[in-house]
């Protein structure tokens, strides 16, 4: 393959496509460089069609430390498993690329995708995605529709396509569209409360830049592009095709819009071994091609029946919700706790607050950071009645997490305003479409009861759609079936002001704005109609916190004076921490941050800090604690870690013979600060506070 390079201006930024000159014995490879932000992505294919009933397609998104000028930390000097980012980032390629090949098509296919050059200033995943569909389509693989992708900003009130990381981190908008000449694929994105039009419009200038990559693509296709490798497709069996259709006509239906999920599917899958036990005779060994065939015939009678008669599985209207209910405390000790059940779906959310110490480190290729507030996600088999081996957190928990946890992040408080750490964990118990959605609206709750003052609630809801020429279907709130069936998941999360986050991934060709503005809206009419409800249930944040989470105040010292809160080798801080049961943590701008399990705790380790930065006050009054008594009279700790001398003339109006009959060790006194001696020794007196004889 000879080395060739394109390139095109996109936004005022110089983006390239190379190839030929690295892995070449990969089916197709490609560099795409934007900056000094460079991608190598490599597309291979295995020799057999397998015999999966699924397209066996996975992605590996790698990022290299040396491409950022960095060695890896910890013991093992070399980059180990992928990070939360890197996963992220290889399904954001996945997504667009996966429904471009042909149905039927079973080779397995690994796309990997190398970060091997990182600026400060963009991020390599939107890039992998433009290079893994010019590797896949310089291949002999039958993928030759390019696609591509952009991130979409909201900066000073303008979109702006490519947004620097900074850009990003302050702007309004984060979103990743990508799509072909023809159509969009996919977008996901955060937004902070943006209205639907907003999206849109920013969507649409998202595509009219995606072209001129799609069209760089091209021109490589024309000098470097494979011939397609010749595949086979199982073709099939027409008789076995009609025999099947003839023994499930009108009971297929029947049992596919069975309302109850468990009962749906005990009786399609009744009707499916009864089609297995009737034609084996005559059909033996195609219980696979049967299977195909039944699933094929179930999808094409849903999908008509929705694009006809406006009816789905249990009779739901297009735009109809299902039966939700909210309920709130369910676990005694955690700090927040709320279950969400919508028809079939159902979310338990716990909310913990931690302290600074709890903080999660994350060591990025273009930057290290604190995080301080996460939300987990988990999705056990038995969510959906099944029996799996429980591993390590899958690749889609970790994205559906990621969504939940943007969807709400731009209605938290600020860090000073509320200096916890926030784990938020959702556990999925039930799913049957949207348990990501469910999440949301389901931790909102968990975080409002919490004490967590949100600006507002969120809430969410995944639509859905249904496409056969001009026919047109958009559904509201879809079953995991209607997701299966379908030709489009988008999910929508937000407020009543405007949207937070949003995830679309269409498998059709076809997909034009006014459908996304149709859907757009009905996901906000949906959202609003869900928020009443969730606002039914709790109105606003609670006003106290459990009396299990941390209590946590912040402090803010003199720079000069950490010193001597923290004491010679950490001494005094460390018998604050010991003496009232609080926790301490002090940043190197002075701000102090007190958690203690009770306020008790966490005032008097307040006490404690502002009693040693406080200055001697002349005039003020002190109630001090007497240390040792000598001839001369009383040394009295009057500030922490302060002591002054009142002298035996101080002590009362009549002459004292002796310091000991007035005062003991340990005795508490009050006393007045009257003066310095000449080096700078604080007086104190108990006489000035007593009553003249």
């Amino acid at each position: 393959m000879a080395y060739t390079t394109v390139d095109t201006e996109v936004s005022g930024l110089k983006v390239s496509i190379e190839t030929g000159r690295m892995a070449r014995q990969a089916n197709g490879s490609a560099i795409v460089r934007m900056g000094d932000t460079m991608v190598l992505v490599t597309a291979c294919s295995g020799i057999e069609m397998t015999e999966s009933d699924f397209f066996p397609l996975s992605v590996e998104y790698i990022e290299k430390t040396y491409a950022a000028g960095k060695i890896p930390g910890g013991y093992i000097k070399r980059e180990g498993r992928p990070s939360e980012k890197e996963i992220l980032s290889a399904r954001l390629v996945d997504r667009p690329v996966r429904p471009l090949f042909p149905d039927g098509y079973r080779k397995e296919v690994q796309i990997v995708c190398t970060v091997i050059s990182a600026d400060e200033k963009h991020d390599a995943d939107v890039l992998a995605i433009t290079a893994a569909s010019t590797a896949l389509c310089l291949s002999d693989m039958p993928f030759k529709n390019p696609v591509a992708a952009v991130r979409v900003g909201l900066v000073d009130g303008q979109l702006k396509i490519f947004p620097t990381l900074a850009e990003t981190e302050s702007g309004e908008l984060d979103m990743v569209v990508a799509g072909t000449e023809e159509s969009i694929m996919m977008v996901e994105g955060g937004a902070l409360e943006l209205s639907e039009d907003k999206l849109l419009e920013a969507i649409l200038l998202a595509h009219t830049e995606i072209k001129k990559l799609t069209a760089l693509q091209k021109q490589l296709m024309a000098t470097n592009g494979k011939q397609v490798a010749e595949y086979t497709v199982p073709q099939v069996n027409q008789e076995l095709a009609a025999a099947v259709a003839d023994f499930v006509r009108g009971r297929l239906h029947d049992a596919s819009f069975i309302g109850v999920k468990p009962d749906r599917y005990a009786a399609v899958k009744a009707l499916r071994n009864e089609v297995n036990a009737a034609l084996a005779e005559r059909f033996p060994e195609s219980e696979k091609a049967i299977a195909s065939i039944f699933t094929n015939l179930e999808s094409e009678d849903i999908r008509k029946t929705i694009l006809e008669n406006g009816t789905r599985i249990g009779g739901r209207r297009l735009d109809e919700i299902r039966q939700i209910t909210c309920e709130l405390d369910l676990l005694p000790r955690a700090h927040g706790s709320a279950l969400f059940t919508r028809g079939e779906t159902q979310s338990l959310s716990a909310t913990t607050l931690g302290t600074k110490l709890d903080l999660q480190h994350i060591d990025g290729l273009q930057g290290n950071y604190d995080k301080s507030y996460m939300l987990h996600y988990n999705f056990p088999p038995y969510s959906v009645n099944e029996v799996k081996r429980m591993a390590s957190v899958s690749r889609r928990e970790i994205g559906h997490g990621s969504l939940a946890e943007r969807s709400i992040a731009p209605v938290l408080p600020s860090e000073k305003s509320f200096p916890y750490t926030i784990r938020v964990v959702s556990e999925v118990l039930e799913s049957n479409g949207s348990s990501s959605m469910a999440t949301v609206c389901c931790s909102s709750l968990s975080l409002m009861a919490a004490g967590v003052p949100l600006k507002t609630h969120v809430a969410g809801v995944a639509m859905g759609l249904v496409k056969e020429g001009d026919r047109i279907a958009v559904l509201t709130d879809i079953l995991g079936t209607e997701d299966h069936v379908g030709d489009m998941d988008f999910k929508v999360a937000g407020t009543r002001d405007g949207v937070t986050a949003i995830q679309m991934d269409i498998k059709i060709a076809g997909i034009t704005p006014e459908i996304m503005r149709e859907a757009l809206a009905k996901a906000k009419d949906a959202r609003l109609k869900i928020l009443d409800i969730m606002t039914e249930a709790l109105p606003a944040a609670r006003k106290e916190l459990c009396d299990y989470a941390p209590r946590i105040s912040t402090i803010t010292i003199d720079k000069e004076k950490i010193r001597e809160v923290i004491g010679p080798g950490g001494k005094v801080v460390r018998d604050i921490q010991e003496t009232t049961g609080a926790t301490i943590h002090i940043e190197d701008d002075g701000s102090i941050q007190i958690a203690a399990s009770n306020r008790e705790s966490r005032d008097a380790a307040i006490q404690r800090i502002k009693g040693i930065v406080a200055e001697p006050e002349l005039g003020a009054v002190y109630e001090a604690v007497v240390k040792t008594i000598t001839d001369f009279g009383a040394f009295a700790e009057y500030l922490p870690g302060k002591d002054g001398l009142i002298h035996i003339s101080e002590l009362e109006h009549a002459r004292v013979a002796k310091v000991d009959d007035v005062l003991q060790v340990g005795e508490k006194v009050q006393v007045k600060l009257i003066g310095f001696d000449k080096f700078g020794k604080v007086k104190l007196s108990r006489k000035a506070l007593l009553p003249m004889p």
